[in-house]
């Protein structure tokens, strides 16, 4: 039995890895063809993972090819100070993500200043949030430090909310000789919530809809001057509405608060990078469970990663963090009894370590292979309404591997 589900995910992962050429020969064709002020850029990421205990990828914790992540960018420069840009990605992470194809951003770059010491951007359209550590990058998967963000931040039941908004973002640069480099971001817009992303954030019971109303960010950056170490602090607030289905459903009206605020530094060495992002966010809910309901637990988390550059080939990663949905409560023992045993108490914190390496074998090809020890749920899908009968567990295990090629 074990032989024939071996066999079945291998001639999938084959069949995928066949397509995924195909496409990407397609593009590659075009990127020859494009003119001077455009660029064509794409990445065709495939891998295995497998989860021992949680249904973080899937419900029957087998060998899954569900790793798959398919990317095209593309840029037209227009004149000297104004840029258009977008990416199309298709993803499939199973229960991580909705599988399908989106756009991450799609924008109108215009910059409004630029001289020796500064630098202003205006972003119109769908944005890219610029805003974390590694936010910028999540979104390509030869450019993160690893496969699998971690999930005390980069949570990814929320990844297409977080990726970008629908809005405007501003960014300015200022370079200092006695200082060092700042960056201002600011942004503010709302993102659409397809069905399938309602069912990750609310669970498959809750049949109404649920809309972001906005999402306002700012973060600073400092790097100074000579150094390897750059600084920053950010701030999120942003909001959401769930109307009940007048029909039937298992909820009522409700209006969600979310603010997040980190501070994070990163060093970057020769051969040692140290990482490392703080935060603490506040998640309100009025109404929803009940008409009269309302509570706002303050969450907190925290992780440290380093990466060692063995070689020009060889990348080593280890990271451990941690997760708590409520300060007050971060053993659970609150959430079990106010949900009379329904939720076990390992539902209130995420706990992970992590180790990991990376190896380019050129240029544009590169494998990623990771280890994952893991304690709690509080960090899998769906969100608000936890589901205990799949995640018995308090303990867990994943590890994977991904291939990847850009151009």
């Amino acid at each position: 039995m074990l032989l024939k589900l071996k066999a079945k995910v291998a001639n999938v992962l084959i069949k995928k890895l066949l397509l995924l050429t195909a496409v990407l020969y397609l593009f590659s064709t075009a990127v020859m063809a494009s003119e001077q002020n455009f660029q064509l850029h794409g990445f065709v990421s495939q891998g295995i993972i497998d989860v021992n205990g949680s249904n973080f990828v899937n419900d029957d914790g087998s060998l899954s090819t569900e790793l798959t992540e398919l990317g095209l960018n593309a840029s037209y420069q227009l004149n000297s100070t104004l840029r258009l840009t977008g990416q199309v990605v298709y993803l499939n992470g199973g229960n991580r993500y909705a599988e399908g194809v989106r756009i991450d951003y799609a924008l109108l770059d215009w910059s409004v200043y630029d001289s020796y010491r500064w630098q202003a951007n205006v972003y119109l359209g769908r944005f890219k949030n610029n805003h974390w550590l590694y936010s910028s990058t999540r979104d390509i998967p030869f450019a993160r430090p690893s496969i699998i963000l971690p999930q005390s931040v980069y949570f990814d039941g929320f990844r297409d909310i977080a990726v970008g908004s629908d809005g405007i973002a501003v960014k300015i640069s200022h370079s200092d000789d006695d200082y060092g480099d700042f960056d201002l971001n600011l942004s503010y817009g709302s993102s659409a919530i397809s069905g399938k992303q309602a069912v990750m954030i609310l669970s498959a019971l809750a049949q109404g809809k649920i809309k972001q109303d906005y999402d306002a960010q700012a973060s600073l950056y400092w790097q100074p001057t000579y150094s390897s170490w750059r600084f920053g602090v950010s701030l999120l607030d942003s909001t959401f509405s769930y109307n009940m289905n007048d029909d039937f459903d298992f909820f009522f009206d409700g209006d969600f608060s979310f603010q997040f605020y980190t501070i994070n530094a990163l060093y970057e060495g020769e051969n040692w990078e140290f990482s490392g992002e703080i935060y603490q966010q506040s998640f309100s809910t009025e109404g929803f469970y009940n008409r009269q309901h309302a509570s706002s637990p303050i969450g907190q988390g925290a992780y440290l990663q380093s990466r060692y550059k063995v070689n020009e080939k060889l990348t080593l990663l280890a990271r451990y963090e941690r997760y708590y949905n409520d300060k007050e409560d971060k053993k659970g023992k609150k959430l079990e009894e106010t949900t009379g045993g329904l939720v076990p108490a390992y539902f209130a914190y995420h706990r992970d370590t992590t180790v990991g390496m990376s190896y380019d074998f050129s240029s544009d090809f590169s494998l990623k292979l990771e280890y994952h020890w893991l304690q709690g749920a509080g960090r899998l899908t769906p969100v608000v309404i936890p589901n205990p009968f799949i995640n018995s567990s308090k303990n867990w295990k994943l590890w994977a591997a991904q291939l990847m090629y850009w151009f």
